[in-house]
């Protein structure tokens, strides 16, 4: 596949940032600059050590659009005054959910049984794995912090938990007896899960949230709507059928593209509001 040099189109492309987490990032951004590219709209890409990087390099204006998590989108929506434009999420980002996982043998019915019990958490800026659980343990009327106490992996700090680290990290204490219950992520559970990581062994899903949403594509409001609506249609068209793109496809972990809403956002924004995340 022949790309045509931004150069000879005479349209500056827009710019995408993404965060490098994890190194297959780069096959997929340089498959989707591509995809983009040769559909009509001049795409390139940046890639930042963290989300709030690449929130601040959005608010500057150094990118057009942001590859957020849902934390980084809501630090964003905040600064922009609620003015976000969403142009697209995977189908995966549509059906979140946290579980808290306890051994078998103890398992509860309601976060309300962990009381003077320790529940270990993920990077505390993890949207699925910190944020939200300590959110969901208010509601069940409990103190974290103080009933259940905390026990916190932050590692990967600026990644929003994309790495995953953190949350093997909390089964890990789990199975070992050093905390008595995990919030992880619901697809994190099924792919460690899937692939027999040992710390899952005689573990259980006590608990799971309803769902929420995950990553999206955000832009400011100042980009331009036929720019800005030429792309989302194109990233919607993408096609899990096509050979040449299915293998990046693969790497991101979806198989369709959807258009993205912000009511799916609703708690998350209310967590980090209370948690201070958005002063």
């Amino acid at each position: 596949m022949q790309t045509v040099p931004f150069a000879a189109t005479g349209e500056r492309p827009l710019i995408v940032g993404a965060v490098a987490y994890h190194q297959r990032i780069v096959p997929i951004w340089e498959r989707f600059r591509d995809y983009f590219t040769d559909g009509g709209v001049p795409t390139d890409h940046v890639l930042y050590s963290n989300y709030e990087r690449l929130v601040e390099a959005l608010l500057a204006g150094d990118v057009d659009i942001a590859w957020n998590t849902n934390t980084a989108y809501v630090q964003a929506e905040h600064r922009i005054g609620g003015g976000a434009r969403l142009l697209g999420m995977r189908d995966i980002d549509r059906d979140f959910a946290t579980v808290f996982v306890t051994p078998r043998d103890r398992a509860v019915e309601s976060l309300a049984e962990l009381r003077g019990q320790r529940v270990a958490l993920g990077s505390r800026d993890s949207g699925h794995a910190a944020i939200l659980p300590i959110h969901q343990l208010r509601g069940a009327g409990l103190d974290p912090g103080t009933d259940p106490a905390l026990v916190r992996f932050d590692t990967d700090l600026g990644k929003h938990g994309d790495t995953g680290d953190s949350e093997l990290r909390v089964l890990e204490a789990v199975a070992a007896g050093d905390a008595d219950a995990g919030a992880i992520g619901d697809a994190t559970w099924a792919l460690f899960r899937s692939q027999g990581v040992p710390a899952t062994e005689g573990l259980v899903v006590s608990w799971r949230s309803p769902t929420y949403y995950h990553c999206n594509f955000t832009a400011r409001e100042e980009l331009d709507a036929g720019r800005a609506d030429a792309w989302s249609r194109l990233l919607l068209a993408m096609s899990y059928d096509d050979p040449t793109l299915r293998p990046a496809m693969d790497l991101e972990g979806v198989k369709r593209w959807h258009a993205a809403d912000k009511a799916g956002y609703r708690e998350l924004t209310q967590a980090m509001r209370e948690q201070g995340y958005l002063a």
